[in-house]
């Protein structure tokens, strides 16, 4: 899988999200910026990113997505 595909998966997901993600093929890391985040947990933000890949994580098309940070845009300042 590209990382381009998982960044336009998450966008379609979260579609106000700033994206982005490195990765050797199968396994991958993304670090998202969305308003979508405001008053959301760290779990809560997690889910919503992984929910937006969850059919390629189930058939495992996508192996492994780890999440390097998800904030809201004054978060990431």
């Amino acid at each position: 899988m590209e990382t381009s595909r998982i960044e336009e998966l998450i966008k379609a997901g979260i579609p106000d999200a700033q994206v982005s993600v490195t990765g050797d093929g199968r396994h991958f890391e993304a670090s998202v910026v969305s308003a979508a985040f405001e008053g959301k947990s760290l779990i809560q933000r997690h889910r919503m990113v992984l929910d937006s890949v969850r059919a390629q994580i189930d058939s495992d098309e996508l192996h492994a997505l780890s999440i390097t940070s998800a904030k809201t845009p004054a978060e990431a300042g």
